[in-house]
């Protein structure tokens, strides 16, 4: 039992990150978090299959189509989600990572004492 509270590393499943939106900032751990969404087709005749997530994968509910009986199956991201697609799509919630991973800190101060325009300082690393 000791063993588990020292190693127990917090993953933090962003529970509380509204799906119907893009990105958002967590509130539990304060990541930049991406919604993606995605469907699961027939690979033979197209018909859209619930989806879920399993082992990190995305693959449908049924091992095989009702529609034609084929166990082959896509996966396609949606750009965004649409109301008739709720049901069979899912979202998987990604940390949002951005290209630029330089850390930089600003500071702004007044550039006159009876001015309202702020100047930002030039960054010294």
């Amino acid at each position: 039992m000791i063993f588990d509270f020292l190693f127990n590393v917090h993953h933090c499943n962003h529970d509380k990150v509204d799906p119907a939106l893009d990105l958002e900032y967590c509130p539990d751990c304060g990541e930049l978090i991406e919604n993606q969404w995605f469907i699961t087709r027939c690979a033979c005749c197209g018909v859209k299959h619930k989806s879920i997530v399993r082992n990190g994968k995305v693959v449908p509910v049924d091992n095989f189509c009702h529609n034609c009986g084929s166990n082959e199956y896509t996966v396609e991201r949606l750009p965004q989600i649409n109301f008739f697609d709720v049901n069979f799509a899912v979202v998987i919630k990604k940390v949002f990572c951005s290209k630029n991973k330089e850390s930089y800190t600003q500071c702004w101060t007044d550039a006159k004492q009876e001015s309202d325009i702020q100047v930002l300082l030039p960054q010294s690393l």
